[in-house]
């Protein structure tokens, strides 16, 4: 593996199931009485948050101190960034406290980049801008594979606003790496003006893609990211895009439904398909800290436990 997880791209298949790998044999350490392992004692990973999270920081937090790590929690609200500090500066105070791996949610496209260029530790994107969420696509590959068995050739539908979506992009790069085939099914004004260059098909019709998928990954529409009318109301896009109860029974008897949350109910997923037995959406928010401690095993150079 690299120094750094940046993007979701950057993964070779070799690393990708690595990953995977290493978090099926960490998950059986969740399920013991007594969480933690020694493996990164005496390491410290700083979690670097200038966008509101809750999942994620917290998810990545129980990570670190399942394996011993020292954590220190950075929001950029009520911090020196409030007054002005720039990510570069923050970045070098970051060095001087002997970061060994910072964790980055940024609203800028790019910034976990830049920040690699100026720490010595590693750096892991947890979300920048419309850009990637890689951590969030190894999750959601791992749920998928303990559900489905495995990934090639496996048919997963992503279904709402891909244009806002940094998951959306991560999950195309790692799914079509891993061998699955991806369909993306969005309003066109809810469609990147790349999307032609991702490994993907894409599609209009939520209700000709659905008999013939093995997972279905609805996505939130962010509504704090849009500055146009997208779509003419809530009630048509969900009469569109949602998934009911009638479009979940044309769904094969083994597919999955998931969404990376946090979710609108109503919305683009109805209640009782959320909450039904073959919904992944609470294992995904476990699988979380399962392969945000394998990202961190790897990237900090733990021994095997």
């Amino acid at each position: 593996m690299k120094r750094h997880l940046i993007s979701a791209g950057d993964l070779t298949k070799d690393d990708a199931l690595l990953i995977l790998d290493t978090a099926e044999e960490l998950a059986r350490v969740s399920e013991r009485s007594i969480k933690k392992l020694p493996t990164l004692r005496g390491r410290t990973v700083v979690n670097l948050f200038f966008e509101d999270s809750t999942r994620t920081r917290i998810s990545f937090e129980a990570a670190a101190k399942r394996l011993s790590a020292d954590v220190i929690n950075f929001s950029a609200k009520g911090s020196s960034v409030s007054k002005g500090e720039s990510l570069k500066d923050t970045a070098l105070t970051l060095e001087a406290m002997g970061a060994d791996a910072v964790v980055i949610r940024h609203s800028a496209s790019g910034a976990p980049h830049r920040l690699a260029g100026w720490v010595r530790g590693s750096v892991v994107n947890a979300g920048d801008g419309t850009h990637e969420h890689p951590t969030q696509a190894l999750l959601d590959a791992f749920s998928m594979r303990r559900r489905l068995g495995g990934l090639e050739g496996r048919k997963v539908t992503i279904v709402g606003d891909v244009l806002h979506s940094r998951v959306a992009r991560s999950n195309v790069l790692l799914l079509h790496t891993l061998g699955a085939e991806v369909t993306l099914v969005a309003p066109p004004t809810l469609l990147p003006v790349s999307v032609g260059s991702w490994p993907c098909e894409v599609s209009y019709d939520l209700d000709a893609v659905l008999p013939k998928s093995d997972a279905v990954m609805m996505l939130r529409v962010q509504k704090e990211r849009m500055n146009a009318a997208y779509f003419p109301s809530e009630r048509e896009y969900s009469r569109r895009y949602g998934l009911d109860r009638d479009r979940f029974a044309k769904m094969p008897d083994d597919a999955i439904v998931m969404h990376p949350g946090p979710m609108n109910r109503g919305m683009e997923i109805a209640a009782e398909v959320a909450d039904s037995a073959r919904s992944t959406i609470v294992e995904q928010v476990a699988n979380g800290v399962t392969i945000r401690m394998a990202v961190l095993y790897l990237l900090l150079g733990g021994e095997t436990a």
